[in-house]
Formats: C-alpha cells, sequence, structure tokens
C-alpha cells in the first residue's frame, strides 16, 4: 500500500466538521506551499473539537476507558502558493468500523477521520500571484485510529464492540500493516538497493513528546523528511524538494531518553523523488514507526 487516503465515506450530519485556523509562519515553505505536516492541526481543529464531542457513539467508549490510539496518517500537500496571513477552512468527516481477520471475525475497531483543508492563493511576501484569492484546497489528511483499553493490562486491551452498539459499526476497512509501507510501488526506480542506515542517529528528548507519555506522532514525519533530504543529497539529487504526500504507519510508541536510527530507501516513482523506511532501535530490532514519503 503507498500513499492512500482511502475514499472519504458518506456519513451523518453529526459526523462531519468544519474549522478554520491560521498557519504559523514556519508552516509554509519560502515558494508558498504548505508543509503537509501542518495540516494535521486541522484533525483537531475541524473533528475532535466539534464533530467527536457531538457524536454520542464517538464520545461514549472513552467513558468505559476505551479510547482511539493513532496507527497511520496520510497526508497529501496542496500546490498553492499561500500566505501565511490568510486563515485555512477544513472541512472533515469521521467514520467508525471494522477489520476482520482470516477467518473473517471482528478484530479491530476504528475511528477514521479524513480533512480536507481550503485556503485562498497568496504570498506573505512579494508580488500577488496571477490567481491571487482563488480557493484552492492547500491539502488532505487521514488519520486512522484503533480502540483501545488503554490502561488495561496487556493480554485486555483488544476491543473487538463498543458500548451502545449492538454490534461492529457496520463500515469494513481494509487494514494495512505499519511494515507495508516501505514496499516499492510498481514501477518504481530504485535509489539504493536496500535500506541504508542514517548517518544521524536520534536521540528523542522531552522536546519531542507530547501529553500522550510518548514521541509526539508528528516528529516522526519532520525528521524522516531531514534524512531523506540527506539520503538525497549523498545521492547526488537535488535536496530543493518538499514532500508533498506521505504516509506513516505507527507500530510501537518511542520514548524520551530512547536512541533510534532512521533505516531507509531513496527511489524514484512516476518522476519523482521519494522515500520509504523506518525508525529502529539503537540496539537493533523491528522498526517502530515506517514512513513513505514522495517530494516535487
Amino acid at each position: 500500500m503507498y500513499l492512500m487516503i482511502p475514499p472519504e465515506p458518506d456519513v451523518p450530519a453529526d459526523h462531519t466538521g468544519v474549522g478554520t485556523a491560521h498557519l504559523r509562519y514556519e508552516d509554509v515553505a519560502q515558494d508558498g506551499r504548505i508543509r503537509p505536516t501542518a495540516l494535521a492541526h486541522f484533525l483537531g481543529v475541524t473533528l475532535w473539537q466539534n464533530a467527536v464531542s457531538r457524536s454520542e457513539s464517538a464520545r461514549a467508549p472513552a467513558r468505559q476507558g476505551i479510547f482511539p490510539i493513532l496507527t497511520r496518517m496520510a497526508f497529501e500537500g496542496g500546490d498553492g502558493p499561500h500566505s501565511v496571513t490568510k486563515p485555512v477552512d477544513g472541512h472533515g468527516r469521521l467514520q467508525l468500523g471494522h477489520t476482520v481477520d482470516d477467518a473473517g471475525q471482528v478484530n479491530r475497531i476504528l475511528l477514521n477521520m479524513w480533512v480536507t483543508m481550503t485556503a485562498p492563493a497568496g504570498r506573505t511576501h512579494g508580488p500577488r500571484p496571477p490567481n491571487a484569492g482563488e480557493i484552492l484546497v492547500a491539502g488532505r489528511v487521514f488519520g486512522e485510529h484503533v480502540f483501545t483499553r488503554l490502561f488495561a493490562p496487556r493480554d485486555q486491551r483488544k476491543v473487538v464492540a463498543l458500548p451502545g452498539l449492538a454490534g461492529p459499526p457496520p463500515a469494513r476497512y481494509a487494514w494495512t500493516a505499519a511494515e507495508d509501507l516501505i514496499a516499492l510501488p510498481p514501477g518504481a526506480e530504485p535509489l539504493d538497493d536496500d535500506l541504508v542506515p542514517d548517518d544521524a542517529p536520534i536521540v528523542f528528548g522531552l522536546t519531542h513528546t507530547d501529553a500522550n507519555q510518548h514521541v509526539n506522532s508528528l516528529v516522526y514525519p519532520i525528521l524522516f523528511e531531514d534524512a531523506a533530504l540527506r539520503r538525497f543529497h549523498a545521492r547526488g539529487r537535488s535536496a530543493l524538494v518538499l514532500a508533498r504526500s506521505l504516509e506513516v504507519g505507527y507500530r510501537k510508541p518511542c520514548f524520551a531518553g530512547e536512541a533510534y536510527r532512521i533505516h531507509l530507501r531513496a527511489f524514484v516513482d512516476a518522476g519523482r523523488l521519494a522515500a520509504a523506511g523506518g525508525f529502529v532501535p539503537a540496539a537493533g530490532g523491528r522498526p517502530h514507526c515506517y514512513v513513505v514519503m514522495r517530494f516535487a
């Protein structure tokens, strides 16, 4: 599976949301394109802060210690240009769903979210673009969450039914394992024969964490983009590119004080530079997080 935001489903009105927020100065690159990871904020502004609070089916599990935990995010950035002085509007929807195992039995309950951001064309400095004021798609974000009994003993955390529902949510969802993200897409031209350890080791500190007591979900793609640019430079390719689409699969959290190294492979897909890899513990083992990223 490579860089895919699932189609947006039809959902009832109380599973939709809208929100408006301003960009930070660092969210917009010098050419006016918005960094994809900056758009994650609109999952909160558009859905968590209104649609989820209005939906009893989305809120009820928390009262029994059941919480949706982020397992995958996908981003697509627009072409811009945009000005940091103009607000961005988000339009989103959420859906409860389930996955099944090989025997057809329900094995996960999910909360999935889709948000599309729009903003007027413009520039923070310099001459106005020819399409100034035209409303453009600034980007899209998808968030996949699996419900779990977060504070229960490990063997009791799995959730296959939600309180208040007679059965699993009807929407059937195709599961993508996090490790599947590093498989090269058909037709891709590899620039590396295999995953290559990045030159720079990573030591996570408190600066990388959030209130969930582990490394924040957006830290991984931000650090991965840096590693990808180093890899492109090492392969004699231009680093004057910006991540335009990316997908992150979260297998296990990382914590402050732990050391990791990014193992990644550079490749070209449909004429664009791209990279895929994971965050591997310094002592070895399976990656805790996987990322695939395409640039332009």
